[in-house]
This record gives C-alpha cells, structure tokens and sequence, in this order.
C-alpha cells in the first residue's frame, strides 16, 4: 500500500473550500488532508469539521509544530503568500501557493531561493495551463506551427466585476487590484505560451474612474469608501528577445461584455485566439482558420492540484515553478511602478 501525502491547507476561505479541498478529496487513493489552519479558529474548525479534516490550527506555526505534512496548499490573502511559503519550505513542505506568488518581486525571489535550497516543490494556482484549450495550443506552439510568436494582447475585462466579499479591494492585503486578481490569471497563460520570456521594459497607466463610487455591481455591493485598489490597469511590456505585449484588465469598465478572459498571440507561422481555442495560419497558398472540434477534460483546478499531488509524490513537476513566478512578479511590479512614477521602466535579469 502506497503511503499517502500528508497535506495542509493554510487559510480557509472559498478558494481553499470551494477548490483546493475538493480537488484533493479527489486524489483520496493517494492524498490525505490533515489539517488545516486560519487565522479565525472559528472558521478554521468550521472547515475541519465540513471535511471530515482531524486537525484545526489557528496560527500555521503550530500546525507546522503539531502535525507531520509532505505538503502545502496557500489560499491566504496575497500579503500573506511569502511569510507562509517561506515556513512552509522550512518545516520540510512542498508548497502549492495561489496566485500571484507574492506582494513583490523581491519576496518571490526569496520564496524561490527558499524552494532551490530546501529542494522541495514550490507551484502556484495558475488553473488556465490547465484549460484544454491553452494544453491544446501549447502542443501546437511546441510543434511550431505558430513559428516565432512576437506580439501578443493579453485582457482580462470585467464591466462591472468588482468583488463584493473578501479583501479583493483592500491594497495593503492584496497589493493591487484587477491586475494582481485576474490580469495576473492572462498574463501567466501569454508568458507560458511564449515560453517565459524576460521582461526589458514596461509602461503602464492605471486608474480608479469607476470603483470609488457607488454603482451596479455583478458581483455584489463592494466598499467603495474604501476602495484603495485600481479598477483598470493598461500596459505594454518589451522583452528583451523582441517579443512584446500588450495588456488591459479592469474590475470595472464600460465595455459591452460582462466578462473577457483572452490572450491573442501571432506568429509568423500563425496566430490564435484561446478562448475559445481558433489557429490562423497560411498553408499552400490559402489562408486557413483551424478549429478544434473535440476539448474536453477535468476541471482546471482539479488538474492542477492532481499535477501538484503526482510532482510531490515523484512524477513530473507541475509546469508553473518559482523562477516563473519571480518573472511574473518583476512585470507586475513593473506595471505598477510604472504607472506610479508616470515613466517607462527598465528590468533588470532574473536570477535565482
């Protein structure tokens, strides 16, 4: 009999109930949820006893102290993210942390120097590799059938998405607002189709226009007396092999769709829309759209964790890894500066 990972869950909100906990309740032949910790006890115990979980903390120190764990799942707010990671590595985990790595650039590096010293795996929820259609498109940009990708747009829209619960809106937990929320989501899957490249340069403009007033709200009535985040985040990114990039994300936006999730790539051996999944290429001499007919599979989340579980136990490592998320993180950063100081910035290399 195969012993099974041990795991804890750090954080009890709805990402870790409605996603991380049922997904591995779904690997049970080869996983075992231990325990699980929040800084609410209240709410930690809740969780434990919903999922039939042995042990409630409320601090992930004493969890640490307690209880044996092979592994970790991180569903705290973004400020959170490193400290847990780093206290994770150090008591023997492998951690799967939720997006974005962290609050900066320079704590995804040290989370990533964490990971490289303690040998152990360090992933994050980035679910849209898991989408059939980017698994599809990336055997295709693998093949080469879209050559040399050297331009791409990344959106993440909402019209009036602003989240009416958690911390969503609360910069000094989550450090930014759509870009960091959702645009974070897009932006993975470019860089991940593209093959991660290096980030040169980065201009970018964000604005609060919408969010800091009262108004319709899909998701909700949110604090706008104390919306301290941005509602829309445009830039342009450069990388340093010639590839360059342009995104948008909003929580808020007048724009004619609820919802956009896309990345738009082109090459010049053929472009593609990913959601949903059309390739454009020309092939003898006729320009042709290629749609694929037949996607389907488990849900991104659940193959996530599943990609995470088999890595911990010995198989291939899960695709996102820590010098991608300290990558991720430097454009962030980048965007945000950039609309700060009101100036093109320059990046420095990545080195882990």
């Amino acid at each position: 009999m195969v012993e099974k990972l041990k795991v804890g869950i750090i954080g009890t909100g709805g990402i870790a109930m409605g996603a991380h906990i049922p997904a591995y309740l779904k690997c049970s032949d080869t996983v075992e949820i231990v325990a699980v910790c929040d800084v609410n006890l209240a709410q930690a115990k809740k969780c434990a006893d919903q999922f039939s979980i042995p042990y409630a903390f409320e601090s992930y120190e004493n969890m640490f102290d307690e209880v044996e764990l092979d592994a970790v799942s991180i569903c705290t707010p973004n400020k959170f993210h490193c400290d847990a990671t780093l206290k994770a590595l150090e008591a023997g985990c492998h951690v799967l942390c939720e997006k974005p790595p962290a609050m900066s650039y320079e704590e995804a590096l040290r989370m990533a120097v964490a990971a490289q010293r303690a040998g152990k795996i360090l992933t994050f929820g980035f679910h849209y590799r898991y989408t059939p259609e980017v698994e599809a498109l990336k055997r295709f940009v693998d093949a080469n059938e879209l050559g040399d990708i050297y331009t791409v747009k990344v959106t993440a829209m909402r019209r009036r998405g602003i989240p009416g619960w958690g911390v969503f809106t609360n910069k000094e937990l989550q450090g930014g607002g759509p870009l960091i929320d959702i645009g974070v989501h897009m932006l993975d899957t470019a860089l991940y189709l593209m093959g991660y490249p290096e980030g040169e340069t980065v201009l970018a403009s964000t604005y609060q226009k919408l969010g800091n007033k009262p108004g319709v709200g899909l998701n909700g009535p949110w604090d706008w007396e104390n919306f301290s985040i941005e509602d829309l985040a445009v830039g342009m990114i450069k990388f340093k092999n010639g590839a360059s990039l342009l995104l948008e994300t909003a929580f808020a936006a007048n724009i004619e769709e609820d919802d956009v999730m896309q990345v738009t790539l082109l090459g010049d051996q053929g472009g593609a829309k990913v959601f949903p999944l059309k390739i454009y290429q020309e092939k003898h001499d006729t320009l042709v759209d290629l749609t694929p007919v037949y996607l389907q599979g488990k849900k991104p989340r659940d193959k996530e964790i599943e990609a995470f579980v088999n890595g911990c136990l010995g198989g291939v490592h899960p695709s996102s890894n820590p010098e991608q998320g300290a990558i991720l993180q430097q454009l962030v950063q980048a965007i945000y500066q950039s609309a700060g100081e009101n100036k093109a910035i320059t990046l420095s290399g990545v080195e882990v």
